[in-house]
């Protein structure tokens, strides 16, 4: 196994960690804004108001891209199960 193909394997997971929480992240940094300029027009300053709707909004957000979620993983496993061989050489 050279020094190129564990640089090639790690920059693949860093691709795909990132793939998958980006959408996640996203979604958080869209609810605490909103969450945030609410906050600030009424001045209500309770933590749980900024907590709660990231959180429920994180579950729906996971709801639903779940099942892309999920292939994006098994493809990159299987990708890298497949290619043992290769690797061993």
């Amino acid at each position: 196994m050279s020094q190129d193909l564990v640089v090639q394997i790690f920059r693949e997971a860093l691709k795909t960690a990132f793939l998958l929480a980006s959408p996640l992240l996203g979604v958080a940094i869209v609810v605490g804004l909103a969450v945030s300029i609410f906050q600030a027009a009424t001045q209500i300053h309770e933590m749980s108001l900024a907590f709660v709707p990231k959180v429920l909004a994180i579950i729906a957000c996971l709801m639903f891209l779940s099942p892309w979620m999920l292939h994006v993983l098994v493809s990159f496993t299987t990708g890298i199960i497949s290619s043992i061989p290769v690797y061993v050489r």
